[in-house]
C-alpha cells in the first residue's frame, strides 16, 4: 500500500523571522495529515467523541533537512513505523517533501490510545486497530514489544 499523502501550501502564518517555515509548522502539518488519514478511514472527531477515545503522543521528533519557504508546496506522507500486538501503541513517520521530491523534514511520533473517561491507556476498538494495521508501513517498520522490567 502506498503512503497516505496530503499536499499543502506553506502559509504566511507558517513562516519564522528567518523567512522559512517555523519549526512547529512541520509538526502541525504532520498532525493534520495523521488526522486526515483517520477521518478518511471513518474515524472522525465524532467517532472519537462517541467512543471517548483519543490519540496521545509520548514523543515527537522532527529532523529538519531543507528549508521550506512561503508559498512553496509540500507533500506530507504518513506511514506506520511500529505497532504493538493489540494496537494500543504506535509509531508513525511523516516525510515532508518539497515539490522536487527532496525531503525537507521527517516527523516521527510515538503514541497510544487514551480512554478519555478513565484517563488511562486503552486498546482501541477492533475497527480502529485494523485501520492502523492496514496503513502503509514505513521501510523502518518494527513491531513494538513491551520491555521486560
Amino acid at each position: 500500500m502506498p503512503a497516505y499523502e496530503k499536499t499543502y501550501t506553506a502559509l504566511w502564518a507558517d513562516m519564522d523571522p528567518n523567512g522559512h517555515m517555523r519549526h512547529s509548522a512541520y509538526t502541525d502539518y504532520a498532525a493534520h495529515t495523521r488526522l486526515e488519514y483517520l477521518s478518511e478511514a471513518g474515524f472522525t472527531m465524532k467517532y472519537f467523541t462517541e467512543h471517548q477515545l483519543g490519540p496521545i503522543l509520548f514523543r515527537e521528533d522532527t529532523r529538519f533537512l531543507r528549508e521550506v519557504r512561503l508559498g512553496e508546496s509540500i507533500t506530507v506522507s504518513s506511514e506506520v513505523a511500529g505497532l504493538n500486538a493489540d494496537g494500543s501503541r504506535w509509531r508513525i513517520i511523516h516525510t515532508i517533501r518539497k515539490p522536487d521530491g527532496v525531503v525537507a523534514a521527517t516527523v516521527t511520533v510515538d503514541g497510544a490510545w487514551l480512554d478519555l473517561q478513565r484517563r488511562k491507556l486503552t486498546v482501541p476498538p477492533a475497527e480502529l486497530a485494523a485501520a492502523m494495521t492496514a496503513a502503509a508501513r514505513h521501510e523502518s517498520y518494527q513491531d513494538i514489544v513491551k520491555e521486560a522490567k
